[in-house]
Parts: structure tokens; C-alpha cells; sequence
């Protein structure tokens, strides 16, 4: 059987207790999915931030732990280790406040993947070096071995936080969420809601005490109109006969 109460379906299990209905699994993740997305955000932020941060006060360590996977010339390797530290701090600030949060999990995602790639080329060519990422890198001290697989599967779990950005981007308390000034997606009926299904359904049934009204069915004044214009064709069809 079926019971309704506070506009929310239920239905009875085998055991006599009621069950929730489909649809209220569905609202339920969309009302905790803003929330999880910020979580998510948030420690995505503190990731590039403090990447950043320990790279940032020396510039040329930075750019020797990129020389050290040695994939492209030293001037480079200089550069794109001078600018990384404060590509990877913006990333950092733009998900802290939640701005343009699909493009900035896009980049993350972009960067993760190569930096995997490229502690993974390391790794494959049997270079003995620190990643760099977060700190200064480089090549290891002698007796020193390197954790790439540790380091691999550690930024992985950051661009399975990336890709969450991407697919979902709209998170609680966000400069997005002001900017696009509109209710959260959870207020919103999920698709198969028995709720919005009855509610749609309510709106053709007849009101209590009365029958349906057809919707083909003529108005009064059309009724009055075709009365009022019944005498004057008969009052003409006596006039015709009368000429003859």
C-alpha cells in the first residue's frame, strides 16, 4: 500500500514499516552535494596553496627541481619553475573563494596529470629525485630512494577531488553561487519525484464536489450569442418566403 504524508510518498516493506521512495534518496544528495563540493573545494585549495607557499620563497630551487626530471632545456625548466609556485597559489585563492570553480578544477586537473606523467617518466628511467611538490626537490642526496609510487597514488586522490569539481561544480557558499543569483540546484524537484508527479497530476483532477469541466465545452457568452442570432435567421427565412 501507499501512504502520503507532508507531501512526501512512502511505501510499505514486507515488514510493515514504510520505505522512502526513490525520489527522496535523490533530493537527499542534492541538498548534502553543494556542502561536500566546498568540503571538496576547500581541501583542493589548501593543497595548491600549500604547494605553492613552500615553493614560492626560492624561486631557483623550484626551477632546479624541474631541470631535475630533465624532459626539457635548463632555461625552460628555470622559468616554468620560477612561475609554477604562483600558478599553483592562484588555483589555491580562486577555490578558497569559489570562483570560476569548473575552469580551476579544469586546470588542477590538467597540471595533476602531468605531474603524474612526469614522476612516472622519472621513475620508468630510473632518476633517483624528490618530486618537488611540495617543497624544493631536486636530485636525492646519495642513499637516498625515491617514493614515486606513494607520490603517484597521493595525486591521484587530488585529481579524483578535480575531476568532482568538474562534474559538479556549484558548491555552498561561493562567489559562483552569488554571481549566478539563483537557488541552489537542491530546491529544485529531481527528475522521477513522485512529489512533483502527484503535484502535476493534482492540477487536472475535478474540484471536491463537482465534476470535470470539458475544455471544449462553450462558454455562456458563445451560448447567449448563438440564441440571440437563432430568431434573426428565422425572421429572415419568413421574409424570403414572403417575397415569393
Amino acid at each position: 500500500m501507499a501512504e502520503t504524508t507532508n507531501d512526501v510518498m512512502t511505501t510499505t516493506g514486507p515488514s510493515g514499516g514504510s520505505a522512502a521512495a526513490p525520489g527522496d534518496g535523490r533530493r537527499r544528495r542534492a541538498l548534502l552535494r553543494p556542502w561536500l563540493g566546498s568540503a571538496v573545494r576547500l581541501g583542493l585549495a589548501a593543497v595548491w596553496l600549500v604547494a605553492g607557499g613552500t615553493k614560492v620563497g626560492d624561486l631557483a630551487a623550484s626551477g632546479r627541481a624541474v631541470q631535475a626530471y630533465d624532459v626539457m632545456p635548463y632555461e625552460v625548466a628555470t622559468a616554468i619553475g620560477a612561475a609554477l609556485p604562483f600558478v599553483e597559489i592562484a588555483l589555491g585563492v580562486l577555490l578558497v573563494v569559489g570562483l570560476a570553480t569548473r575552469l580551476t578544477a579544469g586546470v588542477s586537473a590538467a597540471l595533476l596529470v602531468v605531474f603524474v606523467a612526469g614522476i612516472a617518466s622519472a621513475w620508468a628511467r630510473g632518476l633517483s629525485i624528490d618530486c618537488g611538490c611540495f617543497g624544493t626537490g631536486g636530485q636525492l642526496a646519495a642513499g637516498q630512494s625515491p617514493s614515486y609510487l606513494p607520490e603517484i597514488l597521493r595525486d591521484l586522490g587530488f585529481l579524483i577531488l578535480a575531476g568532482f569539481l568538474l562534474r559538479w561544480p556549484r558548491t555552498a557558499v561561493s562567489v559562483d553561487g552569488w554571481l549566478a543569483d539563483e537557488p541552489p540546484p537542491a530546491d529544485e524537484p529531481a527528475p522521477g519525484d513522485p512529489s512533483s508527479a502527484r503535484r502535476a497530476s493534482s492540477a487536472d483532477e475535478p474540484p471536491p464536489g463537482g465534476e470535470p469541466v470539458p475544455t471544449d465545452a462553450p462558454s455562456p457568452t458563445d451560448r447567449r450569442a448563438s440564441t440571440d442570432a437563432a430568431p434573426a435567421a428565422e425572421h429572415v427565412r419568413v421574409r424570403k418566403d414572403d417575397s415569393e
